[in-house]
This record gives C-alpha cells, sequence and structure tokens, in this order.
C-alpha cells in the first residue's frame, strides 16, 4: 500500500490514537530499538546491500559491526563520528548497493558549521511526510496549499514541504531561497538584512495572490514576515504556520504567539537533513517548563534517529531528565547510518511525553564551545 493510500484508509487522528496510528502508517516504528540496530548493521556492512562508504571502512573500525554490535547501546563502539569524512565522500559513495534500482536524491546541508554534506534519499523523504501529516491530521490542519518560505534547490526542507502537499494533493507556492548566501554573507561580516528582505517580498507576494493553508518557514523567518506584514496572517487563509531549522527566544516566541498568530497554529520543528524531524509536543499542563523554554519538547521517533543529551565535556555520559547537555544524535535509516553525531547545539533532556513515548528534549539553543572551530558555527536564517 502506498503512503497515501495508507494514510486516505486510517482512522481518524486524535491525540489520544497519535501513536498507535504512526505506528500503523509507518509499521517500522515499532520495531525494537536493538532488534532494529541489528538490522541496520547487516543492511549497511554487507556488501550486497551496503553503500561503499560504509562497507570501505568496515576492515578499518577495529571490530565486526555484523556480530560485535548485538544492540543500540553497542554503537559506542564507532566512537564520535566524524562529520568531516561525510564532507569529504562522494555523495554516490554513499548509495546503499541494496537500493541500486531504485530512484534517488541527493540532499545537502545548510553549512551552519561549515561545508556542506551531501546524503543521499531514497525512502527516508517518505517517512517523515507519512509522520509528519499523521501529526498535522491530529492538529487538524492537514490538507490544502502550501506557502514554502524554506531553502530550495539541493535542500531537503522544500523536498520534504513538496512531498507532503503531494500526499494531499495540494499546490506549493515556492519562493527561492539559498540559506547559504546569508551564511557567507555574515561569516565575511556583513548583514543578512537585503537577502532577508528579499524572501519576505517573495512571500508577501504570494501571500497576496493565492489563499494556502499552511505556510512553512523558520522561526526567524516567521519574526521577519511578522514585522511586514500589513494586516494578521488569518485574512490570507493560513491556518498553521510550521517551523524548522533556526531557533527562537522565549520571549521572541510569546511575541509572536500573543501578536501575530491569533487564529494561527504554530507548529515547530528541531532538528536538520542528518536527524530528520523531531516533532514537537505541547506544554503538559501543570508541568515545570524548562529555564529558557516555551513549555514544548521535541522527539526524534526511534528507531530511525535517537537523540540524548550528554555532558559536553563526556560525550559518553548522559545527562539526567531535567538537565541541560549537547546533544548528540544517531541516524539509523536504511539511507543513512551516522552514529554518535555530536550536534550543534545544547537542549535539557525531557522525559516521554504522553503524544510520543520517547525522550526528547527542550529549550535548544546553539551550544558554545569549540563546536567546529572559532566562528564557524552560522545560524543566519535557517
Amino acid at each position: 500500500m502506498t503512503t497515501s493510500s495508507r494514510a486516505e484508509h486510517a482512522p481518524n487522528v486524535t491525540f489520544d490514537t497519535l501513536h498507535d496510528v504512526l505506528r500503523e502508517r509507518v509499521p517500522e516504528l515499532a520495531v525494537d530499538l536493538d532488534a532494529w540496530t541489528r538490522r541496520m548493521m547487516r543492511w549497511h556492512f554487507e556488501p550486497e546491500t551496503g553503500s561503499p562508504f560504509w562497507v570501505g571502512r568496515r576492515e578499518r573500525l577495529g571490530f565486526d559491526p555484523l556480530t560485535d554490535v548485538d544492540g543500540f547501546a553497542a554503537l559506542e563502539l564507532f566512537g564520535l563520528f566524524d562529520k568531516g569524512e561525510l564532507r569529504a565522500a562522494s555523495a554516490l559513495d554513499l548509495r546503499p548497493r541494496g537500493y541500486r534500482d531504485r530512484p534517488f536524491r541527493v540532499f545537502e546541508t545548510g553549512g551552519t558549521t561549515g561545508a556542506p554534506c551531501r546524503i543521499v534519499n531514497v525512502t527516508r523523504l517518505a517517512y517523515d511526510v507519512e509522520i509528519y501529516r499523521t501529526v498535522l491530521e491530529a492538529r487538524g490542519v492537514a490538507g490544502g496549499d502550501v506557502l514554502a518560505m524554506t531553502p530550495s534547490g539541493p535542500h531537503a526542507y522544500g523536498h520534504f514541504v513538496e512531498g507532503l502537499a503531494d500526499s494531499w494533493r495540494g499546490a506549493v507556492f515556492a519562493i527561492d531561497f539559498d540559506p547559504r548566501w546569508v551564511k557567507a554573507s555574515l561569516r565575511a561580516g556583513g548583514e543578512a538584512d537585503a537577502y532577508t528582505s528579499h524572501l519576505v517580498e517573495q512571500t508577501l507576494t504570494l501571500l497576496a495572490a493565492e489563499r494556502p493553508a499552511l505556510l512553512f518557514t523558520t522561526s526567524r523567518l516567521l519574526l521577519e514576515l511578522a514585522m511586514r506584514l500589513p494586516r494578521p496572517l488569518h485574512t490570507y487563509g493560513i491556518r498553521a504556520v510550521c517551523t524548522g531549522g533556526t531557533t527562537c527566544s522565549a520571549a521572541e516566541a510569546a511575541f509572536l504567539r500573543q501578536e501575530h498568530l491569533d487564529g494561527v497554529q504554530w507548529i515547530d520543528t528541531y532538528g536538520n537533513t542528518l536527524a530528520g524531524h523531531a516533532l514537537q509536543a505541547d506544554a503538559v499542563p501543570g508541568a515545570p517548563v524548562p529555564p529558557g523554554g516555551t513549555g514544548h519538547s521535541y522527539h526524534l521517533p526511534p528507531p530511525f534517529a535517537v537523540l540524548q543529551v550528554v555532558d559536553a565535556d563526556d560525550p559518553w555520559r548522559e545527562v539526567a531528565v531535567g538537565e541541560r547537555g549537547r546533544v548528540r544524535v544517531t541516524t539509523l535509516l536504511e539511507d543513512l547510518f551516522l552514529p554518535n553525531l555530536l550536534e550543534r547545539d545544547s537542549a535539557i533532556r525531557t522525559g516521554p511525553h504522553p503524544w510520543f513515548p520517547w525522550e526528547g528534549v527542550a529549550a535548544v539553543r546553539a551550544f558554545h564551545g569549540g563546536l567546529a572551530g572559532p566562528g564557524e558555527a552560522v545560524e543566519g536564517v535557517y
């Protein structure tokens, strides 16, 4: 059954049934993490199915992933992943041989911490679309046309939005958006204002000409757009704003909700091209709000990926729930295997949420502490 036909024949989604419906639509979400880890070791390191990138490294690892990695915890044998290896790799060397007869696309990261990385997508985008669509259905805002104020070209975000709209046969109104232009300007000591204005002007034109139901963008650009809107966003037909990429402060988030998003749902995600989409869970009534947070937490669906919050000085020690640390992520997809990647962010570790029975993170902000060399982490507008 295709993704769209599964969604059309599944029961109505509520937050009480969200996790069950997710596992029905994406059965892989019900697979035990240790069992999935063993499956991914066989997939990525057997010559018949693995990519040249990982199969070629098997003999140099000092252990055998097929026999020594008996569960998720044993992935520590790989050590910390060096993103420089990914930057230096040919994209085609990342394509699993098991998918040699499948269509694929090459996506690029935004270059926040240096030169962009390239990855291969075969199935991952379809998983992301199905999971996110289900969350939109639970919120009552799935469907309609989409305005994509998102990176275009080789960036996964724009392709994801197109796939989402395709799942319900909606139109996508997209702008031209190269996030690396802004980051290059900032690194050279310039300003982002002119390029940001260029993005906002394109978006205002589309808002005036069309009646999109959903707006996809980044938190930083949502702030810029809100300041330029001649009238409330809901009067253009927008029912929900979906953001990803850059973060904003608790004060900025409160300002947006109170002054500009009346009658519009705001659905945020945390993640990136390599990690995927960590889904926003709303604040639990009566629960304490972490310092610097908004009350929301973000949960990345295992077994496809796992977020861990670790001691900034000891990346193998997880901090306790409620404590702040650096984000470490492991991606476990047929398309992409990245073990123990230290992210550019710090966050507070949270427990599971009633909607998502996986641990999460909250109060995400940029990590400062020699992330990638002085001045290399540039968030820009994405």
